[in-house]
């Protein structure tokens, strides 16, 4: 118990206790510390599968701080009206939280943040879901980058603090009532699908410190060759975990400092590609729903997400191995190999010649690991719309692809049954994951390819030169 006016600490995507700069400055100086969370309009926007693995998320997390001596409010409205009662209901006098860089986050924060200022009350946010703010990092010339590269090598050899520990969590002497999380039924979208991935996520910040562990001590070391193996556990796993916050990127990139050699700094440099990822989402706030390229606004794309080419594609039914596979293992998992992702982006974009946005949103309705920066610049880049060099003439083959990533097709069997004699329980379970109005079955014949790939490059490179022209 303390005497201290109380300070309401706002969680939103950094639900650890772990390397949280404004939890600790929450809890300098014995001051109480009320944890909350709000769902809000931002919550009730996200897709069936982020919003399923948010809920897992805070259950852990309420979990998390019950072991710590304190507890997690829920309260659901609008922002600044939450936050206003709960001041209301416990003389707290200031209300802290982690920064986010969306748009709609900025947009409410601002909000958020001048109301309670209005109000008289102390209205502070800190960093923690970055490495780097993207107003910090500029070029020579003052601006922002705008491509990768030079965006590395300007913030590799940054001096970064030490990520700091686990704060003593003081109670207020009373706890303003909670709402309960089973009510909201977050996870209802998700329907017969949550017990299928279920079964492939164990949230929270303990499980991700345990994941990262082991690929430290056993995986990073091979990380630059192994990461792009479709069917082999080469990567981190931590996309998850950095979406919703329960590890920090500083303590990702801390930790992998300790392994030497080219992988640890392969992996550092893809922790600096989702910093580029935001970096660029702050400067260039269209990125997330508009062309990044002005020239790009007129590609004839197609828009109708009713086609035979798009249902197809959404359903693991190109009649392209490595890009069904891959979209199966999204609906069993809820993740999908990196690797995998700029596959089957290539394929919608280019082969199938379907707008960007159209693969954007299903990501977004399906992955645990949603992030919007990373999916709106990794959707961006492959489709030729986004900050590259060479816009339009990478067109991922899905043969040469999986020749080369899949020698062995081990990714392909483990996904996709039909044709297997006895397919894995990995392959059945995306029948048991999939809307039972699909009509899908095990047993189905495997479908030939909607367009060639020859056909469907060519189609694509002629559509962008007239584009061009």
């Amino acid at each position: 118990m303390s005497t201290k006016p109380p300070c309401i600490l706002w969680f939103r995507r950094d639900l650890r206790l772990a390397d949280h700069p404004a939890l600790r400055a929450a809890a300098e100086g014995g001051r109480p510390v009320i944890p909350v969370f709000i769902r809000d309009h931002t919550v009730d926007g996200l897709g069936a599968a982020p919003r399923w693995r948010l809920d897992r998320g805070l259950e852990v997390f309420a979990e998390a701080l019950e072991a710590a001596g304190s507890r997690l409010i829920l309260r659901a409205g609008p922002a600044l009206e939450v936050l206003r009662e709960l001041v209301k209901e416990t003389g707290a006098e200031a209300v802290y939280w982690s920064r986010l860089y969306d748009p709609a986050a900025r947009e409410r924060d601002a909000r958020v943040k001048e109301g309670l200022r209005d109000d008289g009350l102390e209205a502070k946010s800190f960093p923690g879901h970055l490495l780097f703010e993207p107003w910090t990092v500029e070029t020579g010339q003052g601006g922002f980058y705008k491509v990768f590269t030079p965006y590395w090598k300007a913030v590799r050899g940054r001096d970064l603090p030490k990520p700091c520990p686990k704060p003593t969590l003081h109670t207020p002497d009373r706890w303003p009532d909670s709402e309960d999380r089973a009510d909201w039924g977050l996870g209802h979208a998700m329907r017969r699908g949550a017990a299928v991935v279920a079964e492939h996520v164990a949230p929270g910040e303990a499980a991700a410190n345990r994941r990262f562990g082991q690929f430290v001590a056993r995986r990073i070391k091979d990380y630059d060759t192994e990461r792009d193996m479709v069917a082999e556990d080469g990567t981190s796993g931590m996309s998850q975990y950095l979406s919703l916050g329960e590890v920090s990127p500083l303590t990702l990139w801390t930790k992998s400092l300790e392994a030497k050699g080219k992988g640890a700094e392969t992996f550092r440099k893809e922790l600096a590609w989702r910093e580029f990822a935001y970096h660029l989402m702050f400067h260039t706030p269209h990125l997330t729903d508009a062309p990044w390229r002005e020239e790009w606004r007129h590609f004839p794309w197609n828009e109708d997400e009713r086609r035979r080419e798009v249902i197809a594609w959404k359903r693991g039914r190109t009649g392209e191995p490595l890009v069904d596979a891959a979209m199966r293992e999204m609906y069993v998992t809820g993740r999908m190999h990196n690797r995998a992702r700029m596959v089957v982006a290539s394929h919608l974009c280019k082969h199938l010649l379907c707008h960007w946005r159209i693969g954007l949103r299903w990501f977004e309705e399906h992955l645990v690991d949603w992030d919007p920066a990373n999916n709106a610049l990794g959707w961006q880049w492959v489709a030729g719309s986004g900050p590259d060099a060479a816009p339009y003439f990478r067109v991922f083959n899905p043969e040469t692809q999986a020749d080369r990533f899949d020698p062995d097709g081990d990714y392909r069997k483990r996904w996709i049954a039909e044709g297997q004699a006895d397919p894995p329980d990995t392959a059945l379970s995306y029948f048991d994951a999939i809307p039972e109005g699909w009509a899908m079955r095990p047993g189905d014949s495997y479908p030939e390819r909607i367009v060639g790939l020859k056909e469907g490059r060519e189609r694509a490179l002629a559509a962008y030169e007239e584009t061009k022209a």
